[in-house]
Order: C-alpha cells, then sequence, then structure tokens
C-alpha cells in the first residue's frame, strides 16, 4: 500500500478511496463501499530490485501473487496486460513486464451482485440502484466478502 481505488460510477459507491492495507469491501464503514458490486480499480506504485543471483539469458520465472480475490480480477503491470485470474492460485506470471525500480500495478476486481441488492433492500425504493425481477436478499443476509484482499506478493522463483 497505499492503494489508490477507482470504483465503477453510478453503483453508489465514491468515485476513490485510498486503503492503507488491503481489506473487505463489506467491511468498510462507508455503506457506498460496503454494498458495492460490480468493478473497482486498485492502483499502486512499487520498487523492484532484481536478486543480485538473477541472469539475464535465463530469467527465473517471476509471479505476481494476489492472496485472495472476491471474485476475479485483471492484471497490469506497466500498462501491459497480464490477463484475468479466477481461481485459486490467483497469480500471474510477470517477468516480462516487470523492470527494476519503479512498477506500476493496476489490479480491476468484479464482485458478485448480492451486497449491492442487500443494500438496496433498506433503501426506499426511489434511492435504490440495483434492480432485479427477483430479490431473494433481505436489509439483513449476510454480506458476501468482496474486492482484493491479498496479501500481494512477488514470487521469484529458482531457474
Amino acid at each position: 500500500g497505499p492503494w489508490e481505488v477507482g470504483f465503477q460510477p453510478k453503483r453508489g459507491a465514491p468515485e476513490n478511496i485510498t486503503l492503507d492495507t488491503l481489506t473487505d469491501w463489506s467491511k468498510h464503514a462507508e455503506n457506498g463501499v460496503k454494498f458495492f458490486s460490480g468493478t473497482a480499480t486498485y492502483r499502486t506504485t512499487f520498487y523492484w530490485k532484481p536478486p543480485e543471483s538473477a541472469s539475464a539469458n535465463r530469467p527465473a520465472p517471476i509471479f505476481l501473487n494476489l492472496g485472495r480475490v472476491e471474485v476475479m480480477a485483471r492484471v497490469r503491470l506497466n500498462g501491459q496486460d497480464l490477463g484475468v485470474v479466477w481461481k485459486t492460485p490467483f497469480r500471474v506470471d510477470v517477468r516480462d513486464a516487470l523492470k527494476p525500480g519503479a512498477n506500476q500495478l493496476e489490479i480491476t476486481v468484479a464482485n458478485l451482485w448480492p451486497n449491492r441488492l442487500i443494500g438496496d433492500a433498506g433503501l426506499p425504493e426511489p434511492q435504490r440502484i440495483a434492480w432485479t425481477t427477483w430479490n431473494p436478499f433481505t436489509k439483513d443476509a449476510p454480506l458476501l466478502e468482496s474486492g482484493l484482499l491479498g496479501p500481494v506478493t512477488l514470487e521469484v522463483l529458482k531457474p
């Protein structure tokens, strides 16, 4: 961290928040985040120094491990799209995108709809954000864990 998190517009969440540590959206103090459903993009800069034992001829595999993700994520490193992860282990090979020094990391996370439907169940109808023909959730239903929960780590494997 810190992580800048930008939320999909018109879904009840603020445009951006800053997180010092990764946390479950459903436990956030702000209702717009707690009940958010959609996509949110996490951004951070981290610095990397290659191990002294690294070989330029035969680079070792380097993975970015996202830890826990609820529910799926697209990863971009230094502007390079590294794909979507949707099951454990939530990790991508970053060796072609990672560079010594500053690295720009962007992770877009999508969660499921129940949290928005649960939040809306406690609002007057004109204030609701989502609409469905059938909603099995009440305002007291338990929320699903959501977002990038981490920890996010680099794993350098030995060649």
